[in-house]
């Protein structure tokens, strides 16, 4: 072998070992794998929140007129309906940029 063929070999082998380094590195946190925990945090806190208020404004209706708790269980249903709307449009705000994303990226990068 000539001295030349043996340093073609060898920079074939240094490539070869740093792309098995390249692929053996772990890859960094990128925000997409934090968005879905914000989400779901997000959704639980209106659903939590429209309780809340619905809470609140019931009982607050009943302590003024003084009533039964008929304003309360009222309006904490109503809370938990307006909680879950809101969770809906919330998902579907994230579901309308998903697709706008898929529809922007090119077609190589889809698979």
């Amino acid at each position: 072998m000539s001295d030349e063929d043996q340093k073609q070999r060898l920079a074939q082998l240094e490539a070869r070992i740093a792309k098995a380094r390249k692929a053996g590195e772990p890859e960094p946190h990128s925000g997409a794998t934090y968005s879905q925990g914000e989400l779901a945090w997000r959704m639980v806190i209106e659903l939590v929140a429209g309780l809340l208020i619905g809470f609140g404004m019931g009982y607050g209706l009943d302590w003024l007129l003084g009533t039964l708790p008929i304003f309360l269980v009222l309006f904490t249903l109503l809370g938990l309906a307006a909680g879950v709307k809101t969770m809906l449009r919330s998902a579907q705000e994230v579901e309308k940029k998903r697709l706008a994303a898929e529809a922007a990226a090119p077609e190589d990068e889809r698979d």
